[in-house]
């Protein structure tokens, strides 16, 4: 009796964000083939952004018995609902890089109070294929340039990001019409609040800091936080933590306090090869360069 041959998967995984300590957002790079078939039931709403290929290629799926085609060009972007199927499926390219991303039902229940819709709305993200959005793709962009090169904030990032694509999707994607936010104006970050804030950054620099802390410490929604700490400081949590372990980074080394390695950990970088990254995107050096430059100024 022949045995029956194994299901060959239409990709293989590139990198992913599987061990990076993401909260519930999954992203992976994956290099789809040539394949047709059934698709499995998506466990989460599924945003896949085309980040180029071999060769120009197509992907077509077939939902209720019509089908619907689509060039697979760089920024294209794929859109599914959480628990969506197609009844079938092609991809006809030599090759094409696409980054995957899923983003947890808890986010958009996190958003139903802001939105007035209801916590299962990833259930209602429209099936598109082949659409534009600058929004997802810039999102979609930084994610993917953490997973290829961790950097101290990279959890902060994610769920960020997971947030302003859930909001994303809801705004501009959704089958159950537009939605509108609730009023904002009771949501502003005074200043009182803003250096509680960032006192508590500073205070915990070297421990783990979750977007979810600084919103309890700004008595916000972690939604409206994220907005109004940007508006109020003009970059994103994540970024000002990263910029803030940077500098502490430099006051560690350059007082000769700790190995490089150790100011790595110190500053929460998963590595010492990442965090030399980090520092000399930051610098223009790196850690060794920046010690012997204050060594010989001393």
């Amino acid at each position: 009796m022949q045995t029956k041959a194994k299901p060959v998967s239409p990709y293989e995984i590139l990198q992913s964000s599987d061990g990076l300590g993401w909260s519930g957002l999954l992203g992976e790079l994956r290099s789809y083939r040539p394949s047709e078939g059934s698709d499995p039931i998506a466990p989460k709403a599924k945003i896949a952004i085309v980040l180029g290929g071999s060769g120009k290629g197509e992907a077509s799926f077939k939902m209720g018995g019509n089908w619907r085609s689509a060039q697979l060009d760089p920024g294209s972007i794929w859109l599914k609902p959480n628990g969506g199927q197609y009844d079938e499926y092609r991809i006809a390219s030599p090759k094409v890089r696409v980054l995957d991303l899923y983003l947890p039902e808890a986010i958009f229940g996190r958003l139903s109070v802001e939105y007035n819709l209801p916590a299962t709305a990833d259930r209602f993200v429209r099936y598109e294929g082949g659409i534009r959005d600058e929004v997802i793709n810039q999102v979609g962009l930084s994610l993917l340039l953490e997973i290829m090169r961790p950097t101290s904030t990279g959890r902060m990032l994610a769920e960020t990001s997971s947030l302003m694509l859930a909001a994303r999707l809801v705004q501009a994607h959704l089958d159950i019409g537009w939605a509108r936010l609730s009023g904002s104006s009771r949501h502003q970050l005074d200043e009182r609040r803003l250096r509680r804030v960032l006192d508590y950054i500073e205070e915990n620099l070297t421990d783990d800091i979750a977007v979810d802390d600084l919103a309890g410490v700004a008595c916000l929604s972690v939604f409206y936080f994220i907005r109004a700490f940007s508006a109020a400081t003009g970059m994103p949590p994540h970024r000002y933590v990263s910029q803030r372990r940077l500098e502490h980074a430099k006051d560690i080394i350059g007082a000769g306090r700790a190995s490089i390695a150790e100011a790595a950990f110190a500053c929460r970088f998963s590595s010492q090869s990442s965090f030399t990254r980090a520092f000399r995107r930051a610098t223009g050096m790196t850690p060794a360069m920046y010690r012997r430059a204050r060594d010989s100024r001393q």
